[in-house]
This record gives structure tokens, sequence and C-alpha cells, in this order.
């Protein structure tokens, strides 16, 4: 790894797999009697019943997964938890964003009822980060809360979803708006799932890797800056690497600061407050993606915090060379030409960080250099919406 984890010692590669023998990268989330693994692998998809075993939970296991997913990879987790004499029951829903909705909880609820769970009960999320959130959230209300372990299989789900916590639906007034804090008992990672991703989903993930270099690690952002090939290439063994780099920056800020209370955690939403805007504006759709609307975040933050004179403008230069490196859009305008500030300006007021009607911004001092902006105001947001809109 190279020392790029700047401020601490890196992690020793060379952990390993207790059933297997083989290596495996393990990060803890550390939060007292809530502290969980994150077991990062190539193939521990093929081995998840005896990871899940080791917890010692109940018989009873319901998979939650999309039918894409379940086409690729539901078969071998089935296996793996039969083979550890685990009772399977599976939902397979429909895939997209729209599955985040209230409508969606209940009919997800009953289901899940009628099966008949008990507290010893495990809900296990196989998917990206829709199927993660929402399962998470139904994990947390049904009976007050069973058992819940994440298999992400795409990028952002890897590095982001899946770790800290953080459950929830969209409702009409925005996204992720109703959800709850519940960690899951183990999250295991197998990077060879990112073969499978279409490049536009992979590439939505790595924008979040880089966030992470970009709040606070400016040493991870130049080993991400020197390798772009590597990344473009999808070499395995380097996805790993920076997988567990992204996941360890997390799981540091979570421990720290686990339900978003001393404004630790506020600032993996680096581009979100722009980026949520976006999404609801074309109501969530494929129109533009989770992760290239942070992106275009990212750099409007990055725009904004050299407008308002807290950061130089190489800052800009920077960021958006990068991105351009592998396509990701930088502008807004790539997407829709035409963008209406004021329907922005609305739904950058409905971002949970909003507290007594001020937008709360994480701006740049510098690339791996982030704070909260509290004090922004309304006529500072429109002159910089104008001028980028």
């Amino acid at each position: 790894m190279g020392g790029f984890i700047e401020g601490r010692k890196a992690n020793k590669y060379g952990g390993i797999d207790q059933f297997t023998g083989n290596k495996m990268e393990t990060v803890t989330v550390k939060l007292k009697e809530r502290s969980y693994s994150i077991h990062i692998k190539e193939d521990i998809v093929k081995e998840c019943g005896k990871h899940i075993k080791a917890l010692n939970p109940g018989k009873k296991i319901i998979i939650i997964t999309d039918r894409n997913v379940s086409k690729l990879y539901y078969k071998t987790v089935k296996a793996s938890l039969l083979k550890e004499g685990f009772e399977i029951h599976k939902i397979i829903l429909k895939p997209g964003e729209h599955l985040k909705s209230f409508l969606n909880t209940v009919k997800l609820s009953n289901k899940i009822l009628s099966i008949t769970p008990d507290r010893n009960s495990t809900i296990v999320a196989l998917g990206g980060g829709v199927i993660g959130d929402l399962s998470g959230f139904i994990a947390s209300i049904t009976l007050r809360g069973i058992n819940f372990v994440q298999i992400p299989t795409t990028l952002l789900s890897q590095v982001d979803s899946s770790v800290g916590g953080k459950t929830g639906i969209n409702t009409n007034y925005g996204k992720n708006l109703v959800g709850t804090f519940y960690q899951p008992k183990l999250v295991l990672i197998d990077p060879k799932t990112l073969l499978n991703l279409p490049e536009r989903e992979f590439l939505c993930g790595y924008v979040e890797t880089v966030k992470y270099a970009l709040i606070n690690n400016y040493s991870f952002f130049n080993h991400l800056d020197n390798n772009k090939s590597k990344i473009i290439n999808k070499d395995l063994k380097f996805l790993t690497e920076i997988i567990k780099t992204a996941v360890q920056s997390k799981a540091d800020i979570v421990s720290q600061d686990e339900t978003e209370k001393n404004g630790t955690r506020a600032l993996l939403n680096l581009g979100h407050t722009f980026g949520h805007a976006l999404e609801k504006e074309v109501c969530y759709s494929d129109t533009i993606k989770h992760g290239e609307a942070v992106a275009i975040g990212i750099v409007l933050a990055a725009k904004f915090s050299y407008q308002l004179g807290f950061c130089e403008k190489t800052i800009i230069t920077q960021i958006e060379d990068h991105f351009k490196a592998f396509n990701i859009p930088l502008t807004a305008k790539e997407i829709i030409y035409e963008w209406d500030i004021n329907n922005l300006l609305t739904n950058m007021m409905s971002d949970k960080k909003t507290e007594n009607a001020q937008i709360t911004f994480i701006l740049f001092k510098n690339i791996g250099e982030t704070f909260l902006a509290r004090n922004i105001t309304t006529k500072n947001i429109i002159d910089f919406l104008e001028s980028v809109f």
C-alpha cells in the first residue's frame, strides 16, 4: 500500500481466512457492542455460509436481492448457506431506485412477516446500494430489529452504502429522508463481482472511492491518480487494495461519529448536497446515476469553495482532470442542458443536513482537506447557481 493512508499507519496485508487458510483483508468498524467485521476477498461469495454461521445466528435466513443480481450470485450464495444447514427464503425484486419507497417497504415487510422470522433470523442483502438500503431499513424495523448481513455486489455499495449502518427509503421530499442507523452484523465484499458490473455502474462506485481521498487523504488521491490504468483495467489486486482503503476510511469516521452528531460523519456527504438536488430533479431516474450526481456535486463543491475564497482554483482542475480520465461527467449540462435554479435550491433546502433553514455544505480548503460550512447565505448560493447553470 506504500503508506498512502495519511494520518495513521497503513494496515499490513496478510490476514487469513480461518475457513480456507487463504489471504483475506479485514476491516473492523469499532462501535463497542455493535462492532462488526468487513471481510474483503476474491470468491468470498462462495464461502459466505461459513462466515455467516460463525455469527451463531438462527436457522432462518431471508435473502433479499434483485433479478439482475439473482441471476449471477443467488445459486452460489444459496448453496453455501445450505451447506451450513440454514433454512433459506428468497425475495427477488425488480431492480431500480423505485424500490426505496413506503409502498415497497410495506409489501416487503408483509412478505417477510409471512415467513414468520424470529429475533435470531437473518436478512442477507445481496446486491447494490438500493437493496442494501432497503433491506437494512426492513431489518431494523422487523420485530424491532433482526440480524442483518450485507453482501454488496457493486463498487458503490462495497465502499459506501454497505458500511456504517445508514438505511433508508426515498420520499416525495427527497432521498433517504426516512431511515434508521442500524449496523449489520457482517459485511462480505468480493472484488470479483466488479467484473460483472456495467462500466457506468463501476464508475459510479469509483466516484465514491475518490470521495474518501478528497475528504481527508491527499496521499490516497495521488495513489489513485498515478494508477488510473489499473483502475480502468480492473486489476483485482489493486481494486482490493483501494476498496480496503476506502472502507477503512469510512470505518474510522463512523467509529468517531456513528449517528452524525458531531459533524465528522457529515464530511462523507461531500458532493451530495448538490448531487441529491440533481437526482431529485430527474425523479431519481437513470438520466443521472447517483455516482454521476456525486461527481458533478464534488466539482460544484470545489467551484463553490473557490468562489467563496476557501481554496485555490487549481483544486478544481485537479479534480476535473482526474474524473475526465474516466469519462465521468463534470457538469450537469452534460446530462441536461437547462436546469431550474429555483427547483435546485428548493431541493437543496430539503437536504438532511439543513438546519434552521440553512444548508450545510462540505467544502474544500485543499485536496484531502474538507470542512463543514454552515453559515452560507441564500444569496451566496443563488449567485453561485446562476454562475454555473
